[in-house]
């Protein structure tokens, strides 16, 4: 086969890969993220006559009554997108969920190959970019957890560097592609904005450097401070102003040797899946594989191979476009998360933060591994056919949770914190009450309520038998009662729970499986 054509066949079996995997998860729906859950919740009370983007549940002081707040913690593209699918074809939450992955993984991979070809890559190094990006552990989530607002970034990151790649010269075009382009960013995800300033100050430097009048430089951060203050105002007015978000919470100043190392490591942590195979540098899903101190250590190490890294990709890729763009939004991302982590605002440490960051590192590092030696080229293969391989099993095993383990509902989507036989038993009292309230500890439960209002509890506010209940208390009556809990909360922790429902005072317990326990009262 001709070299030439390599990248086709290559892209082919990418593709191919992809596809399958997305009719996989259509015929057997992934779990979900909480975040996306939350909004899937709000979605529910729309369909109901709710209005746009609004949550509503049990008033804390009262049950019998709702409260209303306008969900501004995430974007509304996480559960729109899904609902389109939804309401055009007339399948269930699961499947629209498995339709939006597919088409925004394949957008995503589309996008950043045009991105690749427009700043200079050859399609071969391109096709060996995309194939090491779709190997990481990243791509591969949200086809076992929907993660809403991840997927649509993904599917929106590539076209969007295109464009910033694209524009070389202000005027109408320039002008549109920045007004659209906040507004489509913000939609499929809120932490896009980070990632829009980047784009706008890669715009204005890209644009002015080597102009000597100062006039010029005016005139071109004009052109584009314009329309990215019209998006973010209306981003701002419209959507961020209604409500908290991430970034407006914070628990005071605090300096660690993370808060800055973690952004400085994001190349290596988030563009090679080293934060996602050790489980977690610093925030865990899971248990950790490496105690603090090492941790730190491999943070710490990791965070100066990164630098090390972009000094080269800067000295040595010959398109300054690329150099420059890599350049700008490593340092935007250093700055905004290594603040936001210094005043500790509602951000975790994990490398899906910085995403855009490995997908622009990638091409970077397979362009220096072109000029290496022979072996530093068959060690890199290597490395990367490790990190294909850990993804694959995550994946595999990961899938079969899903397809046979795991309940299925109403929604159509695999519940983790159900068996089926419990499910069962909560989709059947909905359907016999329409005046109960539910109470679950994990949001996608909720999906399962139809007829019904629930209450979402978070599961650690309650390990501590000294904890004042009164101020996580739901006052009042509102018609049958029905907690469902793991088995593992018999005992004390339903102890503390049932204080904080004081107008509920006999509760009967029914186990409804081996795992979990049903506590009503009337």
């Amino acid at each position: 086969m001709q070299k030439t054509k390599v990248h086709y066949l290559i892209l082919a079996a990418i593709g191919f890969v992809v596809i399958v995997m997305g009719i996989l998860i259509f015929v057997a729906p992934t779990s979900i993220f909480p975040d996306p859950a939350w909004g899937f919740q709000v979605l529910q009370k729309m369909q109901m006559g709710g209005g746009f983007n609004i949550a509503t549940k049990p008033n804390s002081a009262d049950i019998s009554k709702n409260s209303s707040e306008f969900l501004s913690w995430w974007s509304p593209g996480q559960y729109l997108i899904p609902y389109f699918f939804k309401t055009m074809l007339g399948i269930d939450t699961g499947k629209a969920a498995a339709i939006t992955t597919l088409l925004c993984s394949l957008s995503g991979l589309i996008g950043l190959y045009a991105f690749l070809k427009k700043v200079g890559f050859t399609p071969l190094l391109s096709a060996i970019s995309i194939a090491i990006i779709a190997s990481q552990h990243a791509f591969v989530v949200p086809y076992i957890f929907y993660n809403g607002g991840e997927v649509l970034l993904f599917g929106f990151a590539g076209w969007f560097l295109y464009g910033c790649a694209s524009i070389d010269k202000t005027g109408w075009k320039l002008a549109l592609f920045l007004l659209f382009s906040g507004w489509i960013g913000f939609f499929c995800k809120s932490s896009f904005l980070w990632v829009y300033g980047a784009g706008c100050l890669y715009l204005w430097l890209q644009l002015s450097i080597g102009r000597q009048s100062f006039w010029t430089w005016i005139k071109n951060g004009i052109w584009i401070a314009i329309p990215a203050i019209l998006s973010l105002g209306a981003i701002y007015k419209f959507y961020l102003s209604k409500g908290a978000n991430p970034a407006s919470n914070s628990l005071g100043i605090k300096l660690s040797w993370e808060t800055f190392s973690f952004p400085l490591a994001s190349p290596l942590l988030a563009g090679f899946s080293i934060d996602d195979i050790f489980n977690g540098l610093v925030y865990h899903n899971n248990a950790p594989i490496l105690n603090a101190t090492a941790s730190l250590i491999l943070l710490l190490l990791t965070a100066l191979l990164s630098i090390v890294l972009m000094v080269y990709i800067v000295r040595i890729v010959p398109n300054k476009k690329y150099t420059l763009l890599v350049v700008v939004f490593y340092a935007i991302s250093v700055l905004f998360f290594g603040y936001s982590f210094f005043r500790q605002a509602d951000i975790s440490y994990e490398a899906r933060h910085f995403r855009i960051i490995g997908l622009l590192i990638t091409p970077g590092l397979v362009y220096l591994a072109s000029r290496w030696k022979r072996t530093y080229k068959i060690v890199l293969a290597i490395t990367c056919i490790i990190i294909a391989f850990f993804s694959f099993l995550y994946f595999a095993p990961s899938y079969h949770q899903n397809r046979t383990v795991n309940a299925h509902g109403t929604s159509g989507l695999a519940q983790m914190f159900a068996d089926q036989q419990s499910l069962n038993h909560i989709i059947d009292l909905d359907k016999k009450n329409t005046k109960a309230i539910f109470v679950f500890i994990s949001p996608d439960l909720g999906l399962e309520i139809n007829h019904n209002r629930y209450i979402i509890l978070d599961p650690n506010e309650y390990n501590d038998p000294e904890l004042n209940t009164d101020d996580y208390s739901h006052w009042g009556h509102a018609g049958p009662l029905y907690i469902m809990l793991p088995v593992s909360y018999i005992g004390s922790k339903f102890n503390i729970i049932r204080k904080c429902f004081p107008g509920y005072k006999k509760f009967s317990a029914q186990m409804l499986s081996k795992k979990y326990v049903l506590y009503s009262a009337q």
